[in-house]
């Protein structure tokens, strides 16, 4: 009974983190002209930096209805689909693992939402710059996911599908002895990488930033452990069993 209400208690949190982080997209979408013009922005950072690449990345999938669909399956269902089952198998089973992965996402989130609240950017797809929109012209799918009522559609730095994505690789290889499971949470955030520029929905700098707090994300989340171990070893013992 006391580990289904600790499960019931972290579920509540989770949930009440992802519909907050929903509405504060929803609710705070930034101005369309400012959001293009940090768009533009971007892309002129990447030239000089000598990495804006993403109308080649992209031209393939433009070219083959077969690379754009998985590109869309990777980007639609290897997100909140995948972190859903990630965080129920973690938070049932590997407890540890969970709560680092809760805290690296509710830190990281925090972070991006205050990006995207106070610096709007557009994805290449409304910027003007000639991207294909391929999740939007070849599937229906992630609008059943994410309703365009709770999406801010200028809200494409920092991507956290790539970050998130990331920090789900690092539960999965933490917390499973499988090879397949580890190869899986190795690949994940690669090919999430990949989908979110081929899609048409992030720059390159986006997917950079959207890893860096990932990262931030799950060093908090680590210092959060240790410091939870410090003031209550045998509580933390008990939850990580």
């Amino acid at each position: 009974m006391v580990r289904w209400l600790w499960i019931f208690k972290q579920a509540i949190l989770v949930v009440s983190g992802v519909g907050a982080y929903f509405g504060v997209r929803g609710a705070t979408e930034g101005s369309v002209d400012a959001a293009i013009q940090h768009a533009h922005l971007i892309v002129e950072w990447e030239q000089a930096l000598g990495i804006y690449v993403e109308k080649t990345l992209q031209a393939p999938f433009t070219e083959s209805a077969l690379l754009a669909t998985l590109a869309n399956w990777v980007y639609i269902w290897g997100h909140w689909p995948v972190i859903g089952a990630t965080m129920l198998w973690t938070g049932i089973w590997h407890r540890a693992v969970f709560l680092r992965l809760r805290d690296a996402m509710l830190v990281s989130g925090l972070l991006g939402m205050t990006i995207f609240v106070f610096y709007p950017v557009a994805p290449p797809r409304l910027a003007g710059l000639g991207f294909m929109d391929s999740v939007s012209e070849r599937s229906l799918s992630y609008r059943v996911l994410q309703p365009p009522a709770f999406v801010d559609q200028y809200a494409a730095m920092p991507s956290l599908h790539a970050g998130w994505d990331l920090l789900i690789g690092i539960a999965i290889i933490s917390a499973s002895s499988s090879v397949a499971l580890r190869a899986f949470g190795l690949a994940m955030p690669v090919l999430m990488a990949v989908a979110v520029v081929v899609t048409g929905n992030h720059f390159i700098l986006d997917v950079a930033a959207g890893l860096l707090l990932a990262l931030i994300g799950h060093a908090a989340s680590v210092a959060l452990e240790h410091r939870r171990v410090r003031r209550s070893p045998g509580r933390v013992l008990r939850v990580a069993s």
